[in-house]
């Protein structure tokens, strides 16, 4: 069999051709670092904060005045006008109702009126019969006990009331029934005048007394007309 000449060895650790042979030391140096260095750290770079711009101070706040003190548009001032008017002093409406009789009639008629007030729901206490002529047989009996018990009877307001159609003590009841059983027509007249003042609802006219029915109703149109 051929026989191939054997190839010359290359060395790693020979150098080549113009490169020094480097010494064991250099190498050595190379492959271990010296013992006790520390790695030099990268520098840092600090950046320092922009420092603050002086500037003007805020005013301090200004103190609010008070409202009567903030100025403003002048108030307008109302001129004073004329006075209101009062009212005018309402009079109650009263109900006028008449019953024919003659004088002797009239106390029987009246007794009549009473008993249909009374039926109606009118208490006792609400009603006052007033007589033009001679006093009302009722009357006549209370004041035989005494004038003490008959006025303290109108004191106590708890019943029908007998008496003259010139009573000199202030009352007013709801119904008041007239009885005109005498006296002069001047007399009825002006008696029929006070019973209509003590009335605040109801007149009942038994016999001729004030205005016929006729004149009392032109009358009262005139008032509203005027009115």
């Amino acid at each position: 069999m051929p026989v191939f000449p054997e190839e010359s060895e290359i060395h790693e650790s020979l150098p080549g051709p113009g490169v020094p042979f480097p010494r064991e030391s250099d190498a050595q140096a190379l492959r271990t670092p010296a013992t006790g260095s520390a790695p030099t750290p990268a520098p840092t770079t600090t950046v320092a904060a922009p420092a603050a711009v002086p500037g003007p101070r805020p005013a301090p706040p200004q103190p609010v005045p008070p409202r009567a003190a903030r100025p403003g548009p002048p108030r307008s001032v109302p001129k004073p006008g004329p006075a209101p008017r009062r009212p005018a002093p309402v009079t109650p409406q009263v109900e006028i109702r008449r019953i024919a009789a003659t004088p002797v009639q009239a106390v029987e008629r009246a007794d009549d009126a009473v008993d249909l007030l009374l039926d109606s729901g009118r208490s006792p206490g609400e009603i006052l019969v007033l007589t033009v002529g001679e006093a009302h047989p009722w009357q006549q009996h209370e004041l035989s006990f005494g004038e003490e018990r008959y006025w303290a009877q109108l004191a106590d307001g708890g019943d029908v009331f007998y008496a003259d159609a010139a009573l000199n003590r202030p009352v007013r009841r709801e119904a008041v029934v007239l009885v005109v059983n005498g006296g002069t027509p001047a007399r009825a007249a002006e008696a029929y005048t006070e019973a209509l003042g003590r009335a605040t609802a109801l007149l009942v006219v038994c016999g001729d007394a004030g205005p016929s029915a006729p004149e009392a109703a032109g009358a009262a149109a005139g008032r509203r007309a005027r009115a």
